[in-house]
């Protein structure tokens, strides 16, 4: 039995659903029993524990052939990433007393990053997983395709994709949602012993330009890329209300300074199969219904 974190979430969901088709029993750790009801109706064990409870996590964990951590996201962690760090604090905890045959985590393009940024907080977990001793893969994929959720008011509005990545013809790696799932079933399945990387990106890399252009086609209207200025990045987001921008910031330094990248270091590198012109058509058709990505 495999038990799973996050299966409310997109990549979590996706890999509960195959696991479940490929006939695997499934234990889902969820927060809500409500959400929890959905999962029982497709014959899944429920278990009710928040990340930050270390006795529920090991109880949920207990006996299981594998665990899959997907820890919440903290877009404006306070300094310091205690946020983050209560988590993983619980889950070492957690997979310390319960010691599972083996876990795959959710990572991140740039967990080996040399300078701190918001995606730190996934190379403290990564730190920390690694010296249980239990066998570990950590799963490192791209830019999420869906994060283009959040410009589909201005790309449909104004007709104006204002990005962060920089310059507007540069590609990047980014993946759909659904390969990060399809993946996760497939490794969590496989025995391997001590720790591996993997890292996934899309059939292709994709430019701001590339991102406008799926936009236009999907919106059936020319889109055109706003390079947001980077003096300008800290203060936008402080209005948006972060109180800690900082992060995100460097973060975005990162990429477009390529220390956050996939390195060629001898790791698992896979691509998936979704195109981004499938996951934008996706939310476009969401956003006009109304309903969340």
């Amino acid at each position: 039995m495999y038990a799973i974190t996050g299966a409310s979430g997109k990549v979590g969901g996706e890999l509960a659903r195959r696991l479940l088709a490929a006939g695997e029993s499934v234990r889902v750790v969820v927060r809500d029993a409500a959400k929890g009801a959905a999962w029982a109706a497709r014959g899944c064990e429920v278990a009710l524990a928040e990340m930050e409870s270390a006795d529920r996590l090991a109880t949920a964990f207990a006996g299981m052939d594998g665990v899959f951590i997907l820890p919440p996201s903290e877009f404006d962690p306070a300094p310091g990433y205690p946020e983050a760090r209560a988590v993983i604090d619980a889950v070492t905890a957690a997979l310390s007393t319960a010691r599972p045959n083996k876990v795959l985590c959710l990572s991140t393009i740039g967990a080996d990053a040399p300078h701190d940024n918001l995606l730190t907080q996934r190379t403290l977990l990564e730190q920390a997983l690694s010296a249980l001793g239990i066998p570990v893969t950590f799963l490192r994929p791209a830019w999420f395709m869906e994060n283009a959720l959040w410009d589909v008011a201005s790309a449909r509005d104004e007709g104006i994709l204002h990005s962060f990545l920089q310059p507007a013809d540069k590609a990047f790696p980014m993946v759909a949602t659904k390969d990060i799932g399809a993946l996760a079933a497939d490794l969590i399945r496989q025995n391997w012993t001590g720790m591996r990387i993997v890292e996934l990106e899309g059939p292709t890399r994709v430019s701001s330009n590339d991102l406008a252009q799926a936009f236009a086609e999907a919106l059936g209207h020319p889109v055109r890329v706003g390079i947001v200025p980077r003096p300008s990045w800290a203060t936008l987001f402080r209005s948006q209300g972060m109180k800690n921008p900082q992060p995100r910031v460097r973060m975005l330094d990162g990429f477009n300074e390529d220390w956050i990248a996939f390195r060629d270091q001898g790791r698992l590198a896979v691509k998936g199969a979704t195109p981004l012109s499938e996951v934008i058509e996706a939310l476009v058709a969401k956003a006009g219904r109304g309903e969340a990505a």
